[in-house]
């Protein structure tokens, strides 16, 4: 895998036309011009820091993550698979996550390393990555934000976005799904970099996975 960051050819286009849609954010886009959402083009680099970041917060996992390089070195499932589960536990991961990652490199060393991803849907990649142990629906878009650059996920279930809305266009209010859903429909097709906003908004460090 190349080292080189591949960013989306469709960010400038997509920031114009939700500042032109949404001038609250519009202003939030303005503030926070750089830097834009990336991908390393690893998928299982993607998936295992997204197992890592689930319910803590971005701090919490960015050292978790730096633990977990210091003694892995490459993020491979064969480099995975070689760790004890106590030497990953010392890098902060709970035994359930542990489960999770040396599952998802087993599975990817025998059949979804292979994988065409690029030749599959967003619904398709996701209803793939949910046969994964570990893997739910917020992973599984994390994956398609952060890995394929897919330019219209809305991550109904994240913390960091609802809480963003609430604060933005909601006064702090509580918003169940189906108001956030109808509200993310303002950023249609653009939803993926909409999020990126919102959660600059909720973190100084840019989400990175």
């Amino acid at each position: 895998m190349s080292n080189q960051k591949k960013i989306p050819n469709y960010w400038e286009k997509a920031c114009i036309e939700i500042s032109a849609n949404d001038p609250l954010l519009g202003e939030i886009i303005e503030e926070y011009k750089e830097p834009i959402l990336s991908s390393k083009g690893d998928v299982f680099s993607t998936l295992v820091r997204s197992i890592v970041g689930q319910q803590i917060s971005v701090y919490a996992a960015d050292a978790i993550w730096e633990r977990i390089e210091n003694i892995v070195k490459y993020i491979t499932p064969e480099q995975f698979l070689k760790q004890s589960k106590n030497d990953l536990r010392k890098c902060g991961l709970s035994f359930r996550k542990i489960e999770y990652i040396l599952g998802i490199a087993n599975d990817w060393k025998e059949s979804y390393g292979n994988l065409n991803w690029d030749s599959m849907n967003d619904e398709e990649i996701k209803n793939k990555l949910i046969e994964l142990r570990g893997v739910g629906p917020w992973t599984a878009e994390m994956i398609l934000i952060f890995s394929f650059l897919r330019p219209d996920v809305f991550p109904v279930d994240d913390i960091g976005a609802i809480r963003a809305i609430e604060k933005i266009y909601y006064n702090g209010d509580k918003m169940d799904k189906t108001d956030l859903l109808k509200k993310a429909e303002d950023w249609i097709p653009w939803r993926t970099v909409a999020t990126w906003y919102l959660w600059r908004t909720i973190d100084d460090e840019p989400v990175e996975y």
